[in-house]
């Protein structure tokens, strides 16, 4: 009962004290890929860059991450080449990715308590915004399927442009906080990943974590989460509670 009530607490003082909740999209809003391995999408990316380039280089045909493939691909391009490299792959990987995303939010489903989360805090006046590694595209697709549009202000998903922007760098972060013209400090991020903490603290805005792991929550709170939660339903109850 103890434990409840501090962590009540200290969700209370979080939520209180932020204008604005930022949500990590893929985790604590939607489970995109419901845990399936993105190989399949590094695979699709490799052959059509190798296509075009023809070999890759050993780190690129060892990613197995739909994400992290971009940033490897980006790398190959910027190393000199006797050949020079056609620009379009970057464009081509980048278009696979969120075409996987855009079909993965069709079927993917909100986490449990989070449209009634987000009424909550909107009923409180939080203004709401998403970060994320996924294209911008397909979050709206899911907010716009789900009537939760109107209820988020900005979208600040993948630079198609420079993957290295991706988290754990902060200009994401950033970028929601610019357009909300608030400080970090008035911003709660919630994120399900060790990137996002460190993006939120590269970025200076409070940190909640959202995971089931025991393990991952421990190592938040170690480098510098200000709580981690393991599913909506207690941060919901803190919501319902604060002024």
């Amino acid at each position: 009962m103890g434990e409840a009530l501090d962590e009540q607490k200290a969700l209370r003082r979080l939520l209180g004290g932020a204008q604005a909740v930022l949500f990590d999209f893929d985790g604590p809003v939607t489970a995109l890929f419901k845990g399936v391995s993105t190989a399949p999408v590094a695979d699709e990316i490799k052959d059509a860059v190798r296509g075009m380039w023809g070999d890759l280089d050993q780190d690129v045909e060892d990613c197995h991450d739909s994400h992290d493939i971009l940033r490897r691909v980006r790398e190959m391009y910027d190393r000199p080449s006797t050949t020079g490299r056609n620009p379009a792959a970057l464009e081509r990987a980048e278009g696979i990715v969120t075409e996987h995303e855009s079909v993965a939010v069709k079927s993917a489903g909100p986490q449990p308590h989070f449209i009634d989360l987000v009424k909550a805090l909107r009923n409180r006046h939080k203004r709401l915004a998403i970060v994320s590694n996924n294209a911008a595209g397909p979050i709206l697709e899911f907010l716009e399927a789900r009537d939760l549009r109107p209820e988020f202000e900005t979208v600040a998903g993948r630079d198609p442009s420079d993957p290295h922007r991706m988290k754990p760098d902060p200009d994401s972060v950033n970028r929601a906080v610019e357009r909300l013209k608030l400080e970090p400090s008035d911003c709660l991020f919630v994120g399900d990943q060790l990137t996002d903490l460190e993006a939120s603290l590269r970025a200076g805005t409070p940190f909640l974590g959202y995971t089931p792991s025991k393990k991952l929550a421990a190592e938040m709170r170690q480098k510098g989460a200000q709580w981690v939660v393991s599913s909506h339903r207690p941060l919901l109850s803190a919501a319902m509670s604060i002024a």
